[in-house]
């Protein structure tokens, strides 16, 4: 992940005591500060939503099965 100080933006976020907590505690035992794991956080969170939305764009172009259709062939060919 890269790490964009120069460029970086103030935000107020406000975490559950328990998450702050163990931020607390990660940033200590890791040398890291929060922002920066909070940063690389949602940096792979958004890149599971593209990854995700390039699957969902993928599969569009696929043919649309009916689910009634399905079942008769699957009783039709003995695997159910």
């Amino acid at each position: 992940m890269s790490h964009m100080k120069t460029e970086s933006k103030r935000a107020t976020i406000y975490l559950y005591p328990e998450l702050h907590h163990a931020l607390r505690l990660k940033s200590v035992e890791t040398n890291r500060s929060i922002s920066d794991m909070v940063n690389e956080a949602v940096q792979l969170s958004l890149a599971e939503d593209a990854e995700d939305l390039e699957a969902i764009s993928n599969r569009a172009k696929e043919p649309n099965l009916v689910f009634e259709d399905v079942v008769k062939d699957l009783k039709r060919r003995g695997k159910i």
